[in-house]
Protein backbone atom coordinates (compact mmCIF):
# COMPACT_ATOMS: atom_id res chain seq x y z
CA UNK A 1 0.00 0.00 0.00
CA UNK A 2 2.71 2.51 1.01
CA UNK A 3 4.75 1.63 -2.06
CA UNK A 4 1.72 2.26 -4.28
CA UNK A 5 1.10 5.66 -2.66
CA UNK A 6 4.76 6.65 -3.05
CA UNK A 7 4.77 5.58 -6.68
CA UNK A 8 1.64 7.65 -7.29
CA UNK A 9 3.18 10.69 -5.58
CA UNK A 10 6.28 10.50 -7.79
CA UNK A 11 4.46 9.82 -11.06
CA UNK A 12 0.84 10.87 -11.42
CA UNK A 13 0.94 13.47 -8.60
CA UNK A 14 4.52 14.66 -9.09
CA UNK A 15 3.58 18.35 -9.42
CA UNK A 16 1.67 18.28 -6.12
CA UNK A 17 4.50 16.35 -4.42
CA UNK A 18 7.12 18.81 -5.63
CA UNK A 19 5.16 21.93 -4.67
CA UNK A 20 4.22 20.72 -1.19
CA UNK A 21 7.77 19.45 -0.61
CA UNK A 22 9.18 22.88 -1.44
CA UNK A 23 6.85 24.56 1.04
CA UNK A 24 7.33 21.95 3.72
CA UNK A 25 11.11 21.92 3.53
CA UNK A 26 11.40 25.71 3.54
CA UNK A 27 9.25 25.86 6.68
CA UNK A 28 11.26 23.01 8.25
CA UNK A 29 14.45 25.00 7.57
CA UNK A 30 12.89 27.92 9.43
CA UNK A 31 11.97 25.64 12.36
CA UNK A 32 15.61 24.61 12.61
CA UNK A 33 16.79 28.23 12.52
CA UNK A 34 14.30 29.39 15.14
CA UNK A 35 15.43 26.61 17.47
CA UNK A 36 19.08 27.52 16.86
CA UNK A 37 18.28 31.19 17.52
CA UNK A 38 16.67 30.27 20.82
CA UNK A 39 19.62 28.09 21.77
CA UNK A 40 21.95 31.00 20.99
CA UNK A 41 19.79 33.40 22.96
CA UNK A 42 19.59 31.07 25.95
CA UNK A 43 23.36 30.59 25.90
CA UNK A 44 24.18 34.29 25.97
CA UNK A 45 21.35 35.66 28.12
CA UNK A 46 19.44 32.75 29.66
CA UNK A 47 16.27 33.99 27.95
CA UNK A 48 14.25 32.58 25.08
CA UNK A 49 11.65 34.05 22.79
CA UNK A 50 8.34 32.53 21.77
CA UNK A 51 8.29 30.46 18.61
CA UNK A 52 7.08 32.56 15.65
CA UNK A 53 4.53 30.35 13.88
CA UNK A 54 3.58 33.14 11.48
CA UNK A 55 7.19 33.37 10.32
CA UNK A 56 7.26 29.63 9.63
CA UNK A 57 3.90 29.96 7.87
CA UNK A 58 5.31 32.68 5.61
CA UNK A 59 8.25 30.43 4.78
CA UNK A 60 5.80 27.64 3.90
CA UNK A 61 3.82 29.97 1.63
CA UNK A 62 6.90 31.28 -0.16
CA UNK A 63 8.01 27.68 -0.67
CA UNK A 64 4.62 26.83 -2.18
CA UNK A 65 4.93 29.84 -4.45
CA UNK A 66 8.39 28.78 -5.64
CA UNK A 67 7.42 25.11 -6.02
CA UNK A 68 5.72 25.32 -9.43
CA UNK A 69 8.70 27.10 -10.97
CA UNK A 70 11.01 24.49 -9.43
CA UNK A 71 8.90 21.69 -10.90
CA UNK A 72 8.75 23.17 -14.40
CA UNK A 73 12.32 24.44 -14.37
CA UNK A 74 13.81 20.94 -14.16
CA UNK A 75 11.43 19.66 -16.81
CA UNK A 76 12.56 22.47 -19.14
CA UNK A 77 16.21 21.71 -18.49
CA UNK A 78 15.62 18.06 -19.40
CA UNK A 79 13.63 19.04 -22.47
CA UNK A 80 16.28 21.36 -23.89
CA UNK A 81 19.45 19.70 -22.61
CA UNK A 82 19.23 15.98 -23.27
CA UNK A 83 21.08 13.20 -21.51
CA UNK A 84 22.75 12.60 -18.19
CA UNK A 85 26.36 12.46 -19.37
CA UNK A 86 29.04 14.82 -18.08
CA UNK A 87 28.55 17.40 -20.86
CA UNK A 88 24.77 17.56 -20.32
CA UNK A 89 25.20 17.78 -16.52
CA UNK A 90 27.62 20.71 -16.87
CA UNK A 91 25.25 22.54 -19.26
CA UNK A 92 22.33 22.04 -16.86
CA UNK A 93 24.39 23.29 -13.93
CA UNK A 94 25.45 26.38 -15.91
CA UNK A 95 21.82 27.12 -16.84
CA UNK A 96 20.69 26.51 -13.28
CA UNK A 97 23.30 28.90 -11.87
CA UNK A 98 22.73 31.57 -14.54
CA UNK A 99 18.91 31.52 -14.45
CA UNK A 100 17.58 29.39 -11.60
CA UNK A 101 19.86 30.66 -8.82
CA UNK A 102 19.23 34.40 -9.28
CA UNK A 103 15.51 33.80 -9.81
CA UNK A 104 15.11 31.71 -6.66
CA UNK A 105 17.20 34.06 -4.49
CA UNK A 106 15.26 37.08 -5.72
CA UNK A 107 11.87 35.40 -5.41
CA UNK A 108 12.68 34.28 -1.89
CA UNK A 109 13.86 37.67 -0.61
CA UNK A 110 11.25 39.83 -2.34
CA UNK A 111 8.40 37.34 -1.81
CA UNK A 112 9.09 36.83 1.88
CA UNK A 113 9.39 40.56 2.41
CA UNK A 114 6.00 41.12 0.77
CA UNK A 115 4.48 38.38 2.94
CA UNK A 116 5.90 40.19 5.99
CA UNK A 117 3.99 43.29 4.90
CA UNK A 118 7.05 45.28 3.84
CA UNK A 119 6.87 47.92 1.14
CA UNK A 120 8.45 47.06 -2.21
CA UNK A 121 11.26 49.58 -1.69
CA UNK A 122 12.11 47.92 1.65
CA UNK A 123 12.07 44.49 -0.02
CA UNK A 124 14.43 45.78 -2.71
CA UNK A 125 16.69 47.30 -0.04
CA UNK A 126 16.87 43.94 1.75
CA UNK A 127 17.54 42.25 -1.61
CA UNK A 128 20.48 44.62 -2.21
CA UNK A 129 21.89 43.88 1.25
CA UNK A 130 21.55 40.09 1.14
CA UNK A 131 21.40 38.89 -2.48
CA UNK A 132 25.14 38.76 -3.17
CA UNK A 133 25.91 36.79 -0.01
CA UNK A 134 23.13 34.32 -0.73
CA UNK A 135 24.09 34.00 -4.39
CA UNK A 136 27.77 33.40 -3.54
CA UNK A 137 26.73 30.67 -1.06
CA UNK A 138 24.49 29.30 -3.82
CA UNK A 139 27.60 28.79 -5.96
CA UNK A 140 29.26 26.79 -3.16
CA UNK A 141 26.35 24.43 -2.54
CA UNK A 142 24.37 24.00 -5.73
CA UNK A 143 26.86 23.15 -8.51
CA UNK A 144 28.18 20.02 -6.70
CA UNK A 145 24.67 19.07 -5.57
CA UNK A 146 23.28 19.59 -9.06
CA UNK A 147 26.07 17.57 -10.62
CA UNK A 148 24.92 14.62 -8.53
CA UNK A 149 21.32 15.44 -9.41
CA UNK A 150 21.77 15.72 -13.19
CA UNK A 151 24.34 12.99 -13.56
CA UNK A 152 22.90 10.26 -11.32
CA UNK A 153 19.17 10.85 -10.69
CA UNK A 154 16.32 10.10 -13.11
CA UNK A 155 14.13 13.11 -14.02
CA UNK A 156 11.16 12.13 -11.83
CA UNK A 157 13.34 12.15 -8.67
CA UNK A 158 15.24 15.37 -9.37
CA UNK A 159 13.01 17.84 -7.56
CA UNK A 160 12.76 15.52 -4.55
CA UNK A 161 16.55 15.20 -4.39
CA UNK A 162 16.83 18.97 -4.67
CA UNK A 163 14.31 19.28 -1.83
CA UNK A 164 16.55 17.17 0.40
CA UNK A 165 19.59 19.34 -0.32
CA UNK A 166 17.28 22.30 0.03
CA UNK A 167 16.70 21.51 3.71
CA UNK A 168 20.29 22.55 4.38
CA UNK A 169 19.97 25.46 1.95
CA UNK A 170 16.64 26.58 3.42
CA UNK A 171 18.11 26.63 6.89
CA UNK A 172 20.76 28.99 5.55
CA UNK A 173 18.13 31.10 3.74
CA UNK A 174 16.03 31.45 6.88
CA UNK A 175 19.13 32.43 8.83
CA UNK A 176 20.04 35.07 6.23
CA UNK A 177 16.49 36.38 6.05
CA UNK A 178 16.03 36.70 9.81
CA UNK A 179 19.55 37.31 11.15
CA UNK A 180 18.99 41.06 11.52
CA UNK A 181 15.84 40.49 13.57
CA UNK A 182 17.64 37.97 15.77
CA UNK A 183 20.62 40.29 16.26
CA UNK A 184 18.28 43.14 17.25
CA UNK A 185 16.46 40.88 19.72
CA UNK A 186 19.76 39.69 21.24
CA UNK A 187 20.96 43.29 21.54
CA UNK A 188 17.72 44.27 23.29
CA UNK A 189 18.05 41.32 25.70
CA UNK A 190 21.62 42.33 26.56
CA UNK A 191 20.56 45.93 27.21
CA UNK A 192 17.70 44.81 29.46
CA UNK A 193 20.01 42.45 31.36
CA UNK A 194 22.55 45.22 31.99
CA UNK A 195 19.92 47.62 33.44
Amino acid sequence: MARKVLKSLFTRHLFFTNVVSCGGLLSLGDCIVQNLENLHLKTISGATKPYDYRRTGRMFVIGLMMGPFNHHWYRLLDKFIHGSNLKAAVKKIAADQAVGGPFFCTTFLIGSGILEGKKIRDCVKEWREKFLTIYMADWCIWPPAQFINFYFFPPHLRVMYVCMVTLVWNTFLSYMKHRDQHAAFVHKQKEEASC
